[in-house]
């Protein structure tokens, strides 16, 4: 759920030599070694301004050094590798779930007598493992399909209109009559097409590869009673998958042949200039969109509709895969440095503000009872509540591994382009998760 920051020149460049792509930043303010320091190194390119400013701002109030590099769209694993193996290594980073938590178990320090712990309005989202807790959200997301209010209702309008209101989009049937229109109506409604490109550069992949994904995953881990990470999969659900995916790259500003090359920045163009009217994100988009131009009640937020049963009760797919996590093996000062910048950021009006305001994130703490966010997707979330729509748990955080989401986004580029059939994207899917179950679960 994030974008490259780096201009695509730069990050082939890194990726050819090897390396990770970092855009880092170090508060100049003077600082007191002996208050202890803090290295975070930051999941989220959207984010980066954000965060060095928020660095800097609490480096000039405590003389406390605060310095945050941030990784690269889709290389946060082995950036947190490299910097690991460092001396002077990450004293704050993050993991997606259960999964990456089995991957750092190590390195992440018990947080139940840390103020963000104690904060959160349900404890029962933190990360545990026994009486240990070992990851704390720091915000919970809602990812969907972002609509144009205006556009829609000028579709709504046509007299051939399957579908004449917003409460009645509520469907897969329902979402693919309305594309098939829109798509039939580009040039009288003034659109390139129904859905913004599917791009597959590795700024915008992980839409298809990880969150739309998890969707069939969910009906599938429903219906067979799935509670934990299983060692395979059936794949009952990729039918599912394969309608909405297939209307995607049908009913799309580009022709399937493009997307190898279309980039997450494409697709926040393409829908802030009105040139689609739907868009799978998710809330955390809202900054580039609102940066591009997009007014905020112009913009609603639906389900992903894959044909499921029941879907029409459906919420938006809301969870995390950001928790914070302390690394152990810094020192003992700059472990309790780490603990108390995060009080900072979840209780000071400068600390909200950057999460909810800034970065414009839901988050799970009691501190922010008196923070009003600009964000309409979040208020997009918070009405599908108060309708009484189940929201969908994320499951994509129990996917077995990175190799697994990238085997599966290359066979669904393939499938988009004609080079590749879809009972290769049902391989990446099902057999490949058996197999880097195996990998990952060796011994």
């Amino acid at each position: 759920m994030n974008k490259t920051i780096t201009k695509a020149i730069a990050l082939a460049a890194s990726l050819a030599m090897g390396t990770s792509v970092l855009a880092a930043c170090s508060s100049s303010a003077s600082v007191d070694p002996s208050k202890g320091k803090v290295y975070y190194l930051n999941f989220k390119p959207e984010a980066a301004d954000q965060w060095k400013e928020v660095a800097e701002k609490y480096t000039k109030e405590t003389g406390v050094q605060v310095t945050v590099e941030t990784a690269a769209s889709g290389t946060y694993e082995q950036t947190l590798k490299s910097e690991m193996a460092k001396d002077q290594a990450p004293t704050l980073f993050q993991v997606n779930g259960p999964v990456g938590y089995a991957r750092w178990k190590e390195y992440c320090d018990d947080m139940k007598d840390t103020a963000v712990y104690k904060q959160l309005e349900d404890s029962s989202v933190a990360l545990t493992d026994g009486d240990k807790v070992v990851g704390v959200p720091y915000v919970l997301e809602s990812y969907g399909i972002i609509y144009n209010k205006e556009l829609l209702q000028k579709y709504f309008s046509l007299p051939d209109a399957t579908v004449t209101s917003i409460d009645k989009l509520n469907s897969f049937k329902a979402l693919e009559s309305v594309a098939d229109g829109i798509q039939k109506h580009k040039d009288e409604l003034g659109v390139q097409g129904a859905f913004t490109s599917a791009g597959f550069d590795s700024s915008s992949d992980w839409r298809f590869k990880s969150q739309l994904a998890g969707v069939p995953l969910y009906y599938e881990f429903k219906a067979d009673g799935i509670t934990e990470q299983p060692a395979k999969i059936t794949g009952s659900t990729l039918q599912n998958f394969k309608n909405i995916f297939d209307l995607y790259i049908t009913d799309s500003t580009v022709d399937p042949t493009q997307l190898s090359s279309k980039t997450g920045e494409d697709a926040n163009s393409e829908f802030a200039l009105g040139d689609a009217v739907f868009y799978q994100n998710g809330t955390w988009a809202w900054t580039d969109l609102s940066s591009a131009g997009v007014e905020a009640d112009n913009v609603g937020m639906l389900p992903i509709y894959i044909g499921a049963k029941g879907e029409e009760d459906q919420g938006l797919t809301t969870g995390s895969e950001n928790y914070w996590c302390i690394n152990s093996k810094a020192s003992e000062r700059d472990r309790k440095a780490t603990a108390d910048f995060l009080k900072w950021m979840i209780t000071s009006k400068d600390g909200k503000n950057a999460l909810a305001v800034e970065m414009g994130f839901s988050t799970p703490f009691k501190t922010f009872s008196d923070v009003k966010t600009e964000n309409p997707l979040i208020d997009a979330y918070t009405k599908s509540l108060k309708e009484g729509k189940k929201s969908i748990p994320w499951t994509y955080t129990m996917i077995p591994s990175e190799q697994w989401k990238n085997d599966l986004g290359s066979a669904l580029l393939e499938y988009a382009q004609g080079t590749g059939s879809w009972d290769k994207v049902k391989s990446a899917y099902v057999d490949g998760w058996a197999t880097e179950y195996a990998a990952a679960n060796e011994g």
